[in-house]
């Protein structure tokens, strides 16, 4: 069985809302829901401190936004007012901010992490996700609680598989004595280094990353100390980066399977009726008509599925067709600059070295002095010749079709998250330029009525 542990702070509006998690919102809109199944979703959060079922909540208890609202109100008041002031004696009011701001920014707002112990098709129940669940969030707050805080988490029972939604938020001690969340330096004084300590801090190289690792093999060893038999050997490839749109593809096939099992028993059912007597009329147009909604419902789900797919087709096409241009830029380039680079250099070289031999008296005999500088004068000229004959060399093996396949793949591969948070943010961009040319045409016409 395979355990899943995926993190997330925001999407496309900004940072995760939890009202999600604790259900704070209208059910009946809720359509994806298993609404006979939401009584028994189990909520914790670090006011309450402790574990409550959803039917038996009570009209008074903190929500999910309380909890996190006065989270941030207490711990990082301080630092608010003391940053608000300092910006004030900078004459930058403008950089002012409330805890609220710092709750939703992308930044500083928590952290969102999904666990999982199996799939839709075998798992584990919930009592056993909820134990194993418990122990290693302990184990956590225990090992990382100084720089670590747990906020909230919660069980759901009501969608296709039992998973946990657990908030988190990572802060620091600044230099001013204010607790401030800063999650970089806080895993820094936690002990965590990068992935990679010889290159540069980034996106794929950062103390997190680290953290991630030994959160999913504590949780890993928490699950086998119950008794689960767990697959420990990780994804790679598409798994790893899998897009948002990828996993709603996965849960339409899901209910279009669901779907067409109900479409195909009430098909079943309607077929053994019409041969049934005059009594069973009624039950025949009842199953006829929830015929014709699961049909449509399975249509609706099918044409979002398709422009889905076309959706990730596009971008899939759009990262190949970058990644391929941009290993045939490089290679026209860099091999040209980083060839050109290493005959300069050597020819400096050999300059210092031809001023050594002329110019100290031990180094080489005075008699054959000038032959060897005349030979490294004529090695000089010939780096341009050996220069151009890597460049021809190099390029011919970068070049090679297997060579060059394997290099895109690697490109797209490290690419493709970047690109579609560009995308995401230009289409974003996008929308809201458009709303504002909307509301300046909107305007200008009630000023235009206005002056008739």
């Amino acid at each position: 069985m395979r355990v899943s542990r995926h993190n997330g702070r925001s999407g496309a509006h900004g940072a995760y809302n939890p009202k999600h998690n604790d259900r704070e919102f209208e059910l009946e809109k809720a359509e994806e829901l298993k609404k006979e199944l939401t009584r028994n979703n189990l909520y914790w959060n670090c006011i309450d401190r402790e574990i409550v079922r959803h039917e038996e909540l009570k009209e008074n208890a903190n929500s999910f936004t309380d909890v996190e609202k006065a989270f941030y109100n207490l711990v990082y008041g301080g630092y608010v007012e003391g940053q608000n002031q300092r910006n004030t004696e900078a004459r930058h009011p403008e950089r002012n901010r409330t805890t609220d701001d710092l709750r939703m920014n992308p930044k500083t707002c928590p952290e969102e992490t999904i666990y999982q112990i199996g799939n839709i098709d075998e798992h584990v129940s919930y009592e056993v996700l909820a134990e194993v669940a418990v122990e290693f969030l302990i184990k956590m707050q225990e090992r990382y609680g100084e720089h670590f805080h747990i906020l909230d988490w919660a069980l759901h029972l009501d969608e296709s598989t039992p998973h946990i939604h657990e908030r988190h938020v990572f802060d620091v001690v600044n230099g001013y004595g204010e607790r401030q969340p800063k999650q970089e330096q806080a895993l820094k004084e936690l002990g965590f280094e990068l992935p990679d300590p010889d290159k540069k801090p980034g996106k794929y190289n950062n103390r997190k990353m680290s953290f991630d690792a030994e959160c999913r093999k504590l949780f890993m060893e928490t699950c086998k100390e119950h008794g689960l038999q767990i697959d420990e050997k990780p994804i790679y490839g598409g798994q790893k980066y899998k897009e948002k749109k990828e996993y709603v593809i996965d849960k339409l096939n899901a209910d279009l399977e669901e779907l067409t099992s109900k479409y195909e028993a009430a098909l079943s059912e309607n077929n053994i009726l019409a041969i049934s007597n005059e009594e069973c009329r009624a039950d025949n147009e009842r199953l006829r008509g929830e015929n014709e909604a699961l049909t449509s419902q399975i249509e609706e789900l099918l044409d979002r599925k398709e422009n889905l797919e076309l959706e990730i087709e596009d971008v899939e096409g759009l990262v190949d067709k970058v990644s391929d241009i941009a290993y045939e830029k490089a290679c026209d380039k860099l091999v040209d600059e980083i060839a050109n680079g290493v005959r300069i250099e050597g020819s400096r070289e050999i300059g210092r070295l031809k001023t050594q031999i002329m110019e100290t008296g031990g180094l080489v005999p005075k008699p054959i002095r000038k032959v060897v500088a005349d030979q490294l004068t004529r090695f000089q000229d010939k780096l341009s010749e050996i220069k151009d004959r890597v460049v021809t060399a190099v390029k011919a093996r970068l070049s090679a079709a297997s060579v060059k396949k394997q290099y895109v793949r690697e490109i797209a591969y490290e690419a493709k998250p970047s690109i579609n948070e560009l995308l995401e943010k230009a289409r974003n961009k996008a929308e809201r330029d458009n709303r504002q040319r909307e509301l300046q045409r909107s305007s200008r016409s009630k000023k235009h009525d206005i002056g008739r």
